[in-house]
């Protein structure tokens, strides 16, 4: 290069001339505006999947439930099918009272299910960080959880109801029990999925395991604490029907032995499927939860 290219090339520009239109800059897209809308998006396609399941849910236990009537050749007289629940809840003489039974009985089922399914989850989750935080406590304590769950819990019924008595505590017990052990399993996985490279760099500035556990572990195992409380959504209602079945009495499980007894083959069927609605209701509900949250976070990828 020359020394005078050199110094033209040092020199600035010179001003546009007078009368010059200089072009104005392109305008910055918002990145961060374009990042929020397509998560609202994604959001909302998930959503919109979740509902479409629960729709073809539905249809699909009414299609088994129809079918099996027809397949299996049931009478009537014992086996209803869905117009005949429906005639029993809205079009009988009686329809206004048998509301009022079955709904009332029902509301009290899922209050107790409201009981096993905090109790039971609340314990999982405190279980499975202990564990998180001392390995030594898991050595010693998981095989001792499977084991108890391999016992039956009717048989375990008996001793919780002489401990306890026929009242809240057993409830909370037995329906504890139900959804403790497959949510204390899917969240334990779930905390150990962290990132090793995320735990090593809290290492490095010096943070603690209860560091590691809130900062990395507790947020990267949201997707499996989903997952754990839509399986505890079902088993719940399964604990606090239990519950009112061998130690409580009231609620659907206290009434249905009641209604077999006296061949009230329509209460029994409307009584099993609105504890059958409500559990699909609610366990979509979860998932239309898990769906926007898990969008929104990031995580669509570990539905």
């Amino acid at each position: 290069m020359t020394a005078e290219a050199g110094i033209a090339a040092r020199t600035p520009s010179a001003p546009p001339a007078a009368g010059r239109r200089v072009a104005a800059p392109a305008p910055r897209s918002d990145v961060g505006a374009d990042v929020r809308r397509e998560t609202r998006r994604a959001a909302l396609r998930a959503v919109g999947r979740s509902l479409t399941t629960f729709l073809l849910t539905i249809v699909a236990v009414l299609v088994i439930w129809v079918g099996s009537i027809w397949a299996f050749n049931l009478t009537p007289y014992v086996a209803k099918g869905p117009i005949d629940v429906w005639n029993f809840l809205f079009t009988t003489a009686n329809a206004e009272a048998n509301r009022a039974q079955l709904f009332g009985q029902l509301g009290v089922t899922l209050g107790h299910s409201v009981v096993g399914f905090a109790a039971g989850l609340v314990a999982a989750l405190v279980v499975a960080m202990v564990f998180q935080l001392s390995k030594g406590v898991e050595h010693a304590l998981m095989p001792l959880a499977m084991l108890l769950r391999s016992v039956p819990l009717v048989a375990m019924a008996p001793v919780i109801i002489m401990i306890f008595g026929r009242d809240f505590s057993s409830i909370a017990v037995i329906g504890g029990i139900v959804v403790l052990f497959p949510a204390l399993v899917t969240i334990a996985f779930g905390l150990k999925s962290a990132s090793p490279q995320m735990n090593d760099l809290i290492a490095v500035y010096g943070g603690t395991s209860w560091t590691k556990l809130r900062k990395v572990a507790l947020p990267s195992c949201l997707p499996e604490f989903f997952a754990a409380v839509r399986i505890s959504v079902p088993g719940a209602i399964t604990g606090a029907l239990l519950a009112e079945w061998l130690a409580v009495g009231g609620g659907i499980g206290g009434a249905v032995g009641g209604y077999m007894t006296g061949a009230q083959f329509s209460a029994v069927w409307t009584a099993v499927v609105l504890v059958t609605g409500a559990a699909l209701i609610l366990y979509n509900i979860v998932q239309i939860l898990e769906s926007f949250v898990l969008t929104r976070m990031g995580m669509a990828n570990r539905i």
